[in-house]
């Protein structure tokens, strides 16, 4: 599990509104000029109403040390912070804790101390708890592996919009595991969390139409899916996408977009992308080839999720 500070700052925002009228107003410019990347505007204000007992700038505040943002890197005080916040109910922080916990980063790891901070703040509802409540359960770490309890925090967080959640959830439905086998519901929540830009549930979609799981089966439904995750620098997706120029399946047969993308998931770690490389070649002229590695040197993953087509 790994601490994403723009899901505590998510939450911080969402919660904002509801400050009080004298505090609102440094606290709103502090998160604008944080957004903007201004942390020298940012950190004084959030450390003043930090100081003053603010429990979302003490998040923020374990953000910016966490990361090093305005100031040195430094996980004792980020740690000092997320506490301050968590022992006032914020979950964000208490969420950060969790993973601070279970992760070991710069404490003693504590499985029970992860899963607790992780309950205090999925019982609150916060959706990125109730996603680790279900890693944990879903790989038995520190608890008794417990499938069942595992898809009951995915779905919670899933109905919340969380794509991590989702994909988790339709990886469940994939393989029966808590709930039953059920392929039109994995296509079902690995939509959702694809249409939000998760490459890995774009892969998921792009899979199910290849095979006919739990949709029709449509090759250039699976190639426009995969198309999209491998922009993002999904390896599996780059792989399908050469086999699928190299056979013509959902787009005209390519071989020079083939082996680029055989060439993309090799460099990228694909072991599979060497020999479907190496078939693609035998039917390559030395010309091809060249324009081949050409494109896949000048390959770039997008840095933002590619808008889904509609």
């Amino acid at each position: 599990m790994k601490l994403s500070c723009k899901r505590i700052i998510a939450i911080i925002l969402l919660m904002s509104c509801f400050a009080g009228p004298v505090a609102a107003e440094p606290l709103d410019d502090a998160v604008a000029a944080y957004g903007n990347g201004d942390y020298a505007t940012a950190l004084p204000i959030f450390r003043t109403l930090a100081d003053q007992g603010m429990a979302r700038a003490q998040a923020i505040l374990g953000v910016m040390y966490t990361n090093g943002q305005g100031v040195p890197k430094n996980d004792t005080e980020a740690m000092k912070w997320y506490r301050l916040a968590a022992d006032q109910g914020d979950p964000g922080a208490q969420t950060a804790l969790g993973v601070i916990y279970a992760n070991g980063q710069g404490v003693p790891k504590d499985s029970e101390k992860g899963l607790e901070w992780f309950r205090k703040a999925a019982d609150q509802g916060y959706a990125n708890a109730q996603n680790n409540l279900g890693t944990i359960y879903d790989r038995g770490d520190g608890v008794a592996q417990d499938y069942v309890e595992a898809a009951k925090w995915y779905r919670l967080a899933s109905d919340q919009g969380y794509a991590n959640a989702q994909i988790n959830l339709a990886n469940m439905y994939i393989n029966g595991r808590g709930v039953p086998r059920d392929y039109v519901e994995a296509v079902k929540w690995s939509r959702l969390a694809a249409e939000q830009g998760l490459a890995a549930a774009q892969y998921n979609l792009a899979f199910a139409y290849a095979n006919g799981q739990g949709v029709s089966q449509d090759y250039a439904e699976a190639v426009k899916w995969s198309q999209l995750a491998a922009d993002q620098g999904f390896t599996t997706a780059q792989y399908y996408l050469g086999i699928a120029y190299g056979n013509g399946l959902g787009v005209p047969k390519d071989l020079v977009q083939s082996y680029k993308w055989f060439e993309v998931a090799a460099a990228h770690g694909y072991k599979d992308a060497i020999q479907g490389r190496q078939a693609a070649a035998e039917r390559m002229s030395s010309a091809q080839i060249a324009e081949a590695q050409k494109l896949a040197r000048e390959w770039q993953p997008t840095r933002q999720p590619a808008p889904i087509p509609r």
